[in-house]
């Protein structure tokens, strides 16, 4: 079995095959999982695909071979109110349309680049949400399946749908800039992820804009409510610093939530020794005392658009599209310092 490859020449399922020391029918047949294969059969083709990073071309399949009428989901979690909202979306609009859905987890834990790489014979198409997969990656799968990204950056032959959350972020800022608060502090880190990052720059873009507001770097975390212990150190470093922070900015209401309550464990108040806000809008942010001022975003529709624009994909359009942006809106109550008994909505 040849152990080498000759980078100058293109991988191909012969390639694999060399590599696994098996017949093209046999890799044929353990990516498109059509008929079973012994454990150490798929182990040996399996590991050439990563080896090779083969991506299975769709035009090499033969004619009557017919579509799996799947759709795959890549994922960097299920936790949490976001994910599940976005799936939700996502499958019942595959199920309108005859379409089952095969979604992938990538956590910390599994190499995520070949977890793809194992599902892309059995879908018609794929979804990659956030950054799950290296843009590098993605150059790869959409050279042979139909894909759409969801909440990352473009990538040149793919779909793409995303939420604003440029302007929305520097509306909430600003509002509490409006309030008198001066020393704010973001939550979340902006490298781990496209939509922090837009936040992030909204965030920046209303404090250079104000005269008078402090910026100082962010307090970097995962955007989960496990971080919010992690919040507080944060905000005491920033206080030994020399900064009396009297707002924070969170990435997500998981964050801002989750720091609230510790706040009040400490004995402080919000909003009035230190003003909250959040983004994402899940439905405990309305029942907590006082009610989280945060942005609210379509997760469901994210999810639906997502499915929508793959089967565009699969059904034959060609053509590139312009990102798909979909708008939020600032949604006011009471962690700000507005009157939290009554709730409104900025925007449309």
């Amino acid at each position: 079995m040849s152990t080498e490859h000759n980078d100058a020449r293109p991988v191909t399922i012969y390639t694999v095959a060399e590599r696994a020391g098996v017949s093209i029918a046999t890799v044929s047949r353990v990516l498109s999982g059509s008929t079973p294969a012994s454990a150490m059969t798929r182990h040996r083709v399996l590991r050439a695909v990563e080896d090779l990073e083969y991506v299975p071309l769709r035009a090499g399949r033969p004619v009557d071979v017919p579509s799996h009428e799947t759709h795959g989901l890549v994922l960097p979690g299920l936790r949490g109110p976001y994910y599940s909202e976005l799936l939700s979306g996502f499958e019942s609009t595959a199920a309108r349309d005859g379409r089952s859905v095969v979604v992938v987890v990538c956590d910390a834990h599994k190499d995520a680049e070949a977890s793809v790489r194992k599902i892309l014979g059995r879908v018609d198409g794929i979804v990659i949400a956030n950054d799950t997969v290296s843009d590098a990656m993605v150059r790869q799968v959409v050279k042979s399946t139909p894909t759409v990204l969801v909440a990352r950056n473009a990538v040149p032959g793919c779909d793409a749908v995303q939420v604003e959350n440029f302007i929305s972020s520097a509306e909430l800022t600003r509002h509490l800039l409006e309030h008198g608060r001066r020393r704010l502090l973001f939550v979340g880190d902006p490298d781990i992820s496209h939509d922090v990052s837009e936040r992030y720059r909204g965030f920046l873009h209303a404090l250079a804009r104000q005269r008078g507001a402090e910026v100082a770097p962010p307090i970097r975390v995962e955007y989960e409510e496990t971080s919010g212990l992690r919040v507080l150190e944060g905000l005491r470093a920033a206080e030994a610093a020399g900064t009396s922070v009297d707002g924070l900015v969170c990435a997500n209401d998981e964050l801002a939530l989750a720091t609230m309550v510790l706040l009040g464990r400490e004995g402080r108040r919000v909003p009035d020794d230190v003003a909250v806000v959040g983004f994402d809008d899940i439905m405990t942010s309305r029942y907590l005392a006082p009610g989280l001022t945060t942005v609210q975003q379509p997760m469901r529709e994210l999810g639906r658009w997502a499915a929508i624009r793959l089967h565009e994909r699969i059904a034959g359009r060609k053509f590139d599209v312009h990102p798909q942006v979909l708008p939020t809106r600032m949604v006011v109550r009471g962690s700000c310092g507005c009157d939290w008994d009554q709730t409104s909505v900025v925007g449309g």
